[in-house]
């Protein structure tokens, strides 16, 4: 059996793990890579391999860096299968029809005011190329055995993290071989605690937080002083915000702040097309989450949901005080930059970061106190206040990251450190060695490993 990290090794993004065994070859994830543009560059280079020659395509989650490159790869003759679970598919759908639009707008935009070094700026994919990817999905339930093969069996299980996410095990060569995914906090507010692995011989391990703890932080107390410190300043409050999970989190404890009379009665605006669509996903799939329908329609009720980009100008140019919560999160694209542009340089606007900022996004210069930021070719004065909600992270820490191998009832063979910068890998496989004296390894892009 080979192992070759194409993606999401040294990086938290462009996830893909390529494994193959007695001429099948299976794509773990199949991630876009965000961030510095070393790493966004990859994204227009093609696989070492033929995509044509892999066989199937197993998502653990809906988020862009593990199944945005879906479309180029198809593009470039994959035809296989590709598994997941009910809510993942429908959010894949979501994230990728969405990335494409913001890409085309945003070669559009380039073009139109020659800010692109590019003689013609083109999409990485378009909206046609999109469209191609979705009759390849097969849907999969959490537990059921899944036959690739006559010889490889796959099976999911809840990892916490977002709606639908899961780890995934492979059986094979009679190994067992288990793919975190993107593990979530054990005690996140609304996604279950993820499913602890009892017995593998290799194990593919995410390190997005490996070098830290969350702080022991009251979000809910630090989301209400924000606020309030905003409106005392009659300004605007502007949360980043990630689509799926994130925007539903804030949304819900915004709702119960408010119910407790906590913060005052001010507009709260959903402004992500994909976030309020993702909505109807929590809906439908409520088994996978801790809210209950009526939760559901009056946590909702308390917020205006832009969906149209007037009423995203209507919104900017509204002078009460407000909240926004816009994707994307990491500032990288979405409407949050339109936010920015009027807002970012009025020393009574708070924007409040709440999650994980890859290296050379806007959300990481903004978090390393950058002076200005460039968005669509001009620079902008950093004159707001940049604050920051670890708690409400999707990923787990340390602690959760460890915990998750507690329950291996014999040493794997070996522990591969994957998606996780350099630094946090390398920090949690020497906490995973002195902790459980599993032999770790933090492979590097493009290596390849016999099991």
């Amino acid at each position: 059996m080979k192992i070759k990290f194409l993606g999401g090794a040294g990086t938290v993004t462009g996830s893909k793990t390529l494994i193959e065994s007695n001429g099948i070859r299976i794509l773990i994830d199949c991630g876009q890579f965000q961030g510095i543009k070393t790493l966004r560059e990859l994204n227009w280079e093609p696989l070492p391999i033929l995509p044509s020659t892999i066989d199937f395509v197993l998502l653990t989650h809906g988020h862009l860096d593990h199944c945005g490159w879906l479309p180029r790869l198809v593009n470039q003759g994959f035809e296989g299968k590709i598994y997941c679970t009910s809510p993942t598919k429908d959010i894949t759908k979501l994230i990728l029809l969405d990335s494409a639009k913001i890409q085309e707008e945003e070669a559009e935009k380039a073009n139109k005011e020659h800010f692109s070094k590019h003689e013609k700026a083109e999409p990485l994919y378009d909206l046609a190329q999109t469209e191609k990817v979705f009759p390849l999905f097969r849907v999969v339930k959490p537990n059921e055995e899944v036959k690739l093969d006559a010889e490889i069996t796959a099976k999911f299980s809840n990892a916490g993290h977002i709606i639908g996410a899961c780890s995934i095990e492979l059986q094979l060569e009679n190994k067992t071989v288990i793919f975190s995914g993107d593990i979530g906090q054990d005690d996140d507010v609304l996604m279950y605690a993820p499913v602890k692995p009892k017995r593998a011989d290799y194990v593919f391990l995410e390190s997005t937080y490996g070098n830290r703890i969350h702080p022991a932080e009251d979000v809910k107390l630090l989301l209400e002083t924000y606020i309030n410190n905003t409106v005392q300043a009659n300004g605007t409050v502007i949360i980043p915000s990630f689509a799926v999970e994130r925007a539903q989190t804030l949304m819900y404890l915004l709702w119960q702040l408010k119910k407790e009379e906590k913060i005052p009665d001010i507009p709260y605006v959903i402004d992500t097309p994909m976030g309020i669509s993702v909505l109807d996903v929590f809906m439908n799939n409520r088994h996978w989450h801790k809210l209950s329908e009526q939760e559901c329609i009056d946590m909702c009720r308390m917020f205006t949901m832009n969906t149209d980009y007037q009423e995203t100008i209507a919104t900017i140019f509204d002078k009460q005080t407000k909240v926004i919560i816009a994707a994307s999160g990491m500032i990288t694209g979405g409407r949050v930059l339109s936010y920015l542009e009027r807002y970012i340089g009025l020393p009574e606007t708070t924007v409040i970061i709440v999650g994980y900022q890859a290296e050379g996004t806007r959300g990481r210069k903004l978090l390393e106190g950058a002076a200005e930021v460039k968005i669509y070719g001009k620079y902008y004065p950093v004159l707001a206040k940049i604050l920051e909600i670890e708690g409400l992270s999707a990923h787990g820490d340390q602690n959760d990251l460890l915990n998750w191998l507690s329950e291996l009832k014999d040493k794997p063979k070996k522990v591969f450190l994957v998606h996780g910068e350099n630094e946090p890998a390398d920090e949690l496989r020497l906490k995973i060695q002195e902790k459980y004296g599993f032999n770790c390894s933090v492979p590097m892009m493009g290596q390849e490993f016999e099991l």
